[in-house]
């Protein structure tokens, strides 16, 4: 099935972050002509240490997403937001929305829904000895999916690996490197309607330092 690419961005450097919106306190650099992200305030400070980043165009419900991803210092977490909008019918950056500012209770628990995948989940003790990528579903805390995470240690090496997550109108899919990790079918049920179009974002807890590039928006394949 051929694709239709809907966005691309290089992510290497200032300028092609420019209209990306912050919430929380994250930093940017590009060294190499990638685009490093950590945390701006120290991570003693806890849930106000972790930010979002959005992409500012609003794509369809039916899409795929590549990035390259690179860990280089952890521990912490990564984290991708997809079909993310206001509930209600609302935009996600109505200014009627509740403020966000990078806690993840202002995400999950607020007036927006969104699915989001987190992998390279190092931030605990017990998610550094078991290594997964997990689904989840909101508003709410719904953990929908769960798999296993090939993604090594950043000590252990300097290779980067393509992270590609798709929505093909309930099912959805999350790759590393093509590895399919989770494959998931959502039901309209107790986790509300299967979400239709939104934003995209990418989220890191502290004090997890990890490098992008290559970000990528198509039609499913």
């Amino acid at each position: 099935m051929s694709t239709t690419v809907l966005y691309e961005n290089p992510l290497a450097s200032e300028s092609d972050l420019n209209e990306f919106r912050c919430e929380g306190s994250p930093v940017f650099s590009f060294p190499q002509g990638v685009w490093r992200l950590e945390n701006g305030m120290d991570a003693d400070a806890g849930q106000a240490a972790n930010y979002v980043i959005w992409c500012p165009e609003v794509f369809p419900a039916d899409l795929e997403v590549t990035w390259d991803f690179r860990p280089i210092r952890e521990p912490g977490l990564a984290m991708f937001w997809f079909c993310a909008n206001g509930r209600e019918g609302k935009d996600l950056f109505d200014p009627s929305l509740k403020k966000r500012e990078g806690q993840y209770r202002q995400y999950f628990d607020s007036d927006m829904n969104a699915y989001h995948a987190s992998y390279f989940r190092r931030k605990q003790e017990e998610e550094r000895n078991f290594h997964t990528c997990n689904l989840r579903k909101s508003k709410g805390f719904h953990l929908v999916a769960s798999g296993g995470d090939p993604l090594p240690d950043a000590d252990q090496n300097e290779l980067w690996y393509q992270i590609r997550v798709r929505k093909a109108a309930n099912r959805i899919s999350f790759f590393v490197n093509d590895l399919c990790c989770y494959d998931w079918e959502d039901e309209e049920g107790e986790t509300g309607p299967v979400l239709g179009e939104g934003y995209i974002g990418f989220r890191q807890m502290a004090p997890l330092i990890a490098e992008y590039r290559n970000l990528k928006v198509t039609t499913p394949s």
